[in-house]
Formats: C-alpha cells, structure tokens, sequence
C-alpha cells in the first residue's frame, strides 16, 4: 500500500489527528490471494473478515488447508462449508466464483481499481463490500474507503457525531473527502480505534 502522508491526514480532520496518536496500525500482511479471501468474504460478509469470529479461519483448520487455491478447494467444500447453514445465494456466488477463477487467469496486482471492480462484479452475489475488501486488504490499494463497511459505519457515526438515521452514507463520503487520496489509511486507523475500544468496552464489563 503506497504511504499517504499521516502528517497530512492529521492537519486536515483533527477528529482523525486523535485517533491516529491514540492508535498504532498493526502490520497488515496481504496474503495477495484474490481467491482466498473472496471466498472469505463470502462466507463472512457482512463481517469484517478480519473480525474476532474468525470463522472463515476454522473452517480452514477443519479442512487442514492454510491457504484456499482451485487445486484444494473440493477438499474444503466437501469438509468445511456443509458445517455452516449457508443460504443458497452464498453458495451459488462460491459456486460462480470457483467456475470464474477457472475461467479466466487474471493478474489481479496489475489491474487497476475500477479494472478490479469490474472484474469482480462478473460475479452473481459478489457487492461493494466485499470489492472494498479485497482491493483494501488483499490487493493493499491507498484510496479505497469501504462506505457500506457495518464497523466503519458504526465507528464514524460515533466519532463524528454523525446521525445514522438520515443520509449516512451521504455524510461519510463527505468526510472521506477530505482525506484525499489518503483514503485507506484513514480507514484503517479508525478500524483499529472500533477494535481497541471495543476490548476496552469489554474488559470493563467484565469488570
């Protein structure tokens, strides 16, 4: 992921200044696996699939696979995805992904962003979300702000005071529009400010 100047990020939305000195970014290591981790999202969107859940991540202990590829995915789908009450929209779209891939060898790194969308919406069931995921995560792009992310909703209508109940999307783009093409960065730092919080929050209680 190419580097946007934090500096700059922090001069223009002082809410995220306080975030990004509250918060140090874990290393993201991309497994650069389009694959992998479409069918991750698939199996849990809705989900940020890098969550505590960590479904998709049993399901891959269960089948001995580390990594999902067209040569071990029978094995997966035989032992993993008839453990979970899947809707039949889930596996048709796992389904149309495998024939897809086999399909059609794409070099994913060299497409740009609107290349990767349009590739990935040849899909039946493959959305926004799980498009913003794969080009933020797997394929690391820098101006990527997943807009219809459930956690980046909940976190920016706290942090910004915004009201969930009239144009939310409408307000956070506006807000991301000052992050320039920072736009990944923002997103993750406020992510990971959810993800503390929320143990935070937790630990408390527990308390």
């Amino acid at each position: 992921m190419t580097h946007f100047s934090t500096q700059l990020l922090k001069i223009e939305d002082p809410i995220l200044k306080k975030v990004m000195d509250e918060v140090k970014l874990p290393v993201f290591l991309s497994t650069e696996n389009v694959f992998h981790d479409v069918i991750g999202c698939i199996i849990e969107q809705q989900i940020h699939y890098r969550s505590t859940k960590k479904i998709f991540h049993r399901l891959l202990e269960k089948s001995e696979i580390k990594e999902l590829h067209l040569e071990n995915f029978a094995a997966f789908e035989e032992k993993a995805i008839p453990t979970l009450k899947l809707s039949m929209n889930k596996l048709n779209c796992l389904h149309e992904w495998e024939l897809f891939t086999r399909d059609n060898s794409i070099k994913w790194l060299e497409l740009d962003d609107n290349e990767v969308r349009e590739q990935l919406s040849k899909v039946k069931g493959i959305g926004n979300w799980t498009k913003d995921m794969i080009l933020l995560y797997t394929l690391q792009r820098p101006n990527i702000f997943p807009v219809d992310d459930f956690h980046l909703k909940q976190v920016m209508t706290t942090l910004y005071g915004l009201n969930p109940n009239h144009r939310l999307k409408a307000q956070m783009l506006e807000i991301s529009e000052t992050w320039e093409v920072g736009k990944s960065l923002a997103v993750l730092y406020l992510l990971e400010w959810k993800k503390l919080n929320f143990k935070k929050q937790k630990t408390s209680t527990l308390d």
